[in-house]
């Protein structure tokens, strides 16, 4: 069943520029390679046999490499994904079915990741994406994060 545009939405539908981040976004949605990363989480992520649901795995992930991406705390994240709809198209939130997670929530995700070593191979996954199409990412902070094509190797 579809359910009704939001006034936000249909706002945003209507624009006519793309913005960088939007560009960065889409560009690393096409790039990371999803079901690779999720299935290393998986064996590790709740499964919710206790207690309230977990918020999705995929959800998550996304949420985690937009706070790393844009150099944003939790708290700061928390924010950044109230008030950037690029955001939350990215990590498939709907504000009008459901909230953003919290800060608490987004810790104990990163805390997850770094006690079963994951933090490295998830970056280094991206990373040979990245350089398999030529292209490398350039940190930042949530202004300027982009992708920008590699110099060719030296070698």
């Amino acid at each position: 069943m579809k359910r009704q545009m939001s006034f936000a939405e249909a706002e945003s539908a209507g624009k006519k520029r793309v913005t960088k981040r939007q560009r960065f976004l889409a560009e690393m949605e096409k790039v990371v390679p999803w079901q690779r990363l999720l299935s290393a989480i998986g064996p590790h992520y709740p499964r919710g046999e206790r207690g309230r649901p977990p918020i999705g795995l995929e959800r998550m992930l996304r949420i985690y490499f937009l706070q790393q991406w844009y150099g944003l705390s939790d708290e700061g994240l928390e924010d950044a994904l109230h008030d950037s709809m690029a955001m939350r198209v990215f990590a498939g939130i709907d504000l009008a079915v459901e909230d953003v997670p919290d800060a608490t929530t987004l810790l104990k995700f990163r805390r997850l990741l770094n006690e079963h070593d994951l933090t490295r191979k998830l970056f280094d996954e991206i990373g040979i994406m990245l350089c398999e199409r030529g292209l490398m990412m350039k940190e930042g902070t949530i202004v300027d994060a982009t992708i920008i094509e590699a110099p060719p190797s030296t070698k």
